[in-house]
């Protein structure tokens, strides 16, 4: 069963929740994006942002870190229903990735997927590479992140 067949009709489809605390923030920033902005709540008050918030790369992050979990609870719930879950492999990558809103310490983003379209590999029979839409909503309901990736399904 392909990915298509799985979740072309299933629209978008919430993957997990992360909370955005002031700790975490920091020590994202501290390993991988050290600004002022991610770095000091008090040096944030005064940055075009206004405040202590997460990197757009720690938002993305909290969007595989929702994702996986999710695909390996439906591969179970696919087999006990007796079904074989789509293999997933690597994805050769993204487009139009948009931080659309700050993450700001405390604040909930909920994951989404949504599936787009499914292309044969003339090069590899039986693979394909699947697009998805990958968004996160702030616990106002407000877009903070979007972009499409490809993933890799193959036999």
């Amino acid at each position: 069963m392909s990915m298509e067949t799985l979740y072309g009709g299933k629209g978008r489809t919430l993957t997990g929740t992360v909370t955005f605390t002031a700790a975490d923030i920091i020590r994202f920033a501290r390993d991988f994006d050290p600004q002022p902005f991610h770095l000091d709540a008090e040096a944030a008050k005064s940055s075009v942002l206004g405040g202590l918030c997460a990197s757009g790369w720690h938002t993305a992050a909290g969007w595989m870190k929702c994702f996986v979990p999710y695909w390996l609870s439906e591969m179970k719930r696919l087999a006990r229903e007796g079904v074989a879950a789509p293999k997933l492999g690597p994805s050769p990558g993204f487009r139009n990735l948009q931080w659309l809103k700050p993450v700001f310490a405390g604040d909930t983003v909920s994951y989404y997927v949504t599936f787009l379209e499914s292309k044969e590999l003339a090069s590899r029979p039986g693979w394909r590479i699947n697009t998805i839409l990958n968004e996160g909503e702030n616990q106002k309901g407000e877009p903070v992140i979007r972009f499409e990736s490809k993933v890799i399904e193959f036999p």
